[in-house]
């Protein structure tokens, strides 16, 4: 990829997205769920544009939502409503309505309470509205605490014996109709034991219902599958399908899978450009144009993104922390990391940026959000453009109080 043609055309800071990487992570995942009634749907959060989604969406692919603007995005970028899920665990009545009314696949459940509001909003409308039980199996799935879900200590889904009194309460419902079960115990996950415990707690408690006359159609795993940041050893596709197939021996579902970070991080890469290098003593600093409102997994989570120079400088490496210009200490990309020394104009790319980028993004320090590039086939297009000042106070304007 030719960052510096791309930098040039499209100026910085910028999101680059390379669609031909995303398409062949979607069929190796696709593949090894080859012979079994599967269903890839997009975890939109990872990476909301429109032309993204619609990527996905060509190839066959679903949409996991985790509000009802994903879920009117789904719809715009042309994923049809028997392939969409509305997941989460705050739903509003409004969202819950829309969502009914839009005939949705099904609506993920997080609660006894939210059941109760489903089943109301349902009543409300004469409707019967398809849900799914999202299930919290209690297994550590071994990733960072911000991203692990599958725990009691975490928010989401309910514990085993509360799962089963919503699966009874929804079945008996004019109003309710259970189609599937749901877990999901976190994100980047690079250990498969986790994903065969928790397959196996859910897949017990599939037949457990059967016993009572309880027939589910999904069997839905999540997402979560790891990537390579930086040296981690990630799980392959095949052996993750055929740990959780393991699990669902006599059953006849439809998988659903997911995947989110898989398809898209390491399809993604955030361009800055250095402004200048600047010393505080011994500590090297290089200052850049992109900032934590662009990028903010460095500063959230400490997340490790490789850094690569482009430049012509042939100088020794040494340590520097390479910071944006946000007026906040916990501006940066890369604290202590080794690079040439750089001049203006330089660029750094900055690897593994296709997930929980730009979606994280904010106007803080009124900052407009980069363009986002989609590169097919060696061609490149605008797929979001670089947000001006008048884009940011658009809300605002017309509500100045004088």
């Amino acid at each position: 990829m030719n960052f510096r043609e791309l930098a040039s055309k499209y100026k910085t800071p910028l999101y680059i997205y390379d669609l031909d990487y995303m398409t062949k992570q979607y069929e190796e995942l696709k593949e090894a769920f080859k012979g079994r009634k599967s269903l890839l749907a997009y975890a939109i959060k990872s990476n909301s544009n429109l032309s993204v989604i619609n990527h996905f969406a060509q190839m066959g692919s679903g949409a996991d939502c985790v509000s009802i603007g994903e879920v009117r995005r789904a719809f715009l970028a042309g994923v049809p409503s028997y392939k969409i899920i509305f997941s989460g665990v705050g739903k509003s009545d409004e969202e819950i309505r829309e969502a009914i009314e839009k005939e949705i696949l099904y609506i993920n459940v997080e609660s006894e309470a939210e059941l109760g509001r489903v089943e109301l909003i349902a009543k409300e409308l004469g409707a019967n509205c398809r849900i799914s039980i999202r299930v919290n199996p209690n297994i550590d799935p071994l990733t960072h605490p911000y991203i692990s879900t599958g725990l009691h200590d975490n928010k989401f889904g309910v514990d085993i014996d509360s799962a089963k009194r919503m699966y009874i309460r929804a079945n008996n419902s004019e109003h309710l109709d259970p189609v599937g079960i749901h877990f999901h115990i976190g994100s980047q996950l690079t250990e498969l034991k986790p994903i065969y415990e928790s397959a196996e707690i859910v897949a017990d408690m599939v037949r457990s219902l059967q016993s009572i006359k309880i027939e589910l159609k999904f069997f839905d795993i999540g997402g979560g599958l790891g990537v390579t940041y930086k040296d981690e050893v990630t799980i392959k596709p095949y052996d993750y399908a055929q740990a959780v197939l393991g699990t669902l021996k006599g059953l006849d579902l439809t998988i659903i899978c997911e995947p989110g970070r898989f398809l898209t991080a390491n399809a993604g890469y955030f361009l800055t450009k250095v402004l200048y290098e600047k010393k505080n003593g011994a500590k090297r600093f290089v200052v850049v144009d992109g900032a934590m409102n662009d990028l903010l997994r460095p500063s959230l989570y400490k997340a490790y993104h490789k850094i690569e120079a482009i430049t012509e400088s042939k100088s020794e490496l040494s340590e520097a922390d390479v910071v944006g210009p946000v007026c906040e200490s916990g501006d940066f990309f890369a604290k202590d990391y080794m690079l040439p020394t750089l001049e203006h104009n330089d660029l750094l790319v900055v690897h593994s940026a296709g997930a929980y980028g730009f979606g994280m993004g904010s106007n803080y320090n009124t900052r407009g959000r980069s363009a986002e590039v989609a590169v097919k086939g060696g061609e490149s297009r605008v797929i979001r453009k670089r947000e001006e000042f008048e884009d940011l106070i658009a809300l605002e304007k017309d509500y100045l109080v004088k």
